[in-house]
């Protein structure tokens, strides 16, 4: 653990819909090498809450219920890249989101100066899982509004059904987890971020990951990706 603490192995790009487990392989990133996730989200909020110029701007737009433009959030993102703790790696979460995206990344990874040693070309990793998959996933969680314990009726249910296993509590279903809002998000998906995986794929960039096996081979699959990726060019 401790080499892999050490190395460089440059930015990680996570794609995939709703539900592939983004989120989860991404914490496994980050506890084997030791590099930040970088999450938009996280990010934007932040700036707004620390009233930072470009928070203040972004509020601005956000009060008027407008999306962030994407000139705003590479200002954002630009700055959190240029942190000290980014010099190795890091795993981005929620960018990019378009190809345009994708591209002003490049490009910003291309014009900065670094040294040659810590330089390193984005690993583009794409989780592909089955629709079916997909919709049992995402219709199947559950939570317990007091402890925040997570379930999955149809993978890891709880011991008495509708019942969380630690308090009791009736199980909920979060209003992202109905099946006609899934629906809309998974549209979304095939429509604006499947246009990054076919702009990284273009550039024979794009590696694939069956997502559709257990979390532990999955991540073993991440990691050799990443592994290879780190001998082949960092």
């Amino acid at each position: 653990m401790a080499n892999e603490t050490a190395r460089n192995i440059g930015p990680v790009i996570l794609l995939g819909p709703p539900g592939a487990g983004k989120g989860t392989q991404s914490k496994q990133i980050v506890d084997r090498y030791g590099v930040p996730q970088i999450s938009t989200g996280d990010l934007l909020r932040d700036h707004v809450g620390r009233g930072t110029e470009l928070g203040l701007e972004a509020r601005v737009i956000m009060a008027r219920g407008e999306l962030v433009p994407d000139e705003l959030m590479y200002g954002i993102v630009a700055t959190r890249l240029r942190e000290a703790d980014c010099q190795r790696g890091y795993v981005l979460d929620g960018f990019p989101r378009t190809a345009a995206q994708a591209g002003w990344l490049d490009a910003f990874l291309e014009k900065e100066v670094f040294e040659k040693s810590e330089k390193c070309p984005p690993v583009v990793i794409q989780l592909l899982v089955d629709y079916t998959q997909l919709l049992l996933r995402l219709t199947g969680r559950r939570s317990c509004p007091t402890c925040g314990r997570l379930y999955n009726i149809h993978f890891q249910p709880p011991l008495v059904d509708e019942l969380c296993d630690v308090d009791g509590s009736k199980l909920v279903i979060r209003n992202d987890d109905r099946e006609e809002v899934i629906s809309g998000r998974l549209a979304a998906y095939e429509t604006q971020t499947r246009r990054v995986a076919d702009y990284y794929r273009a550039q024979r960039r794009l590696v694939a990951v069956n997502a559709d096996r257990p979390m532990g081979d999955v991540t073993a699959q991440i990691f050799g990706v990443i592994d290879s990726h780190c001998l082949g060019g960092c």
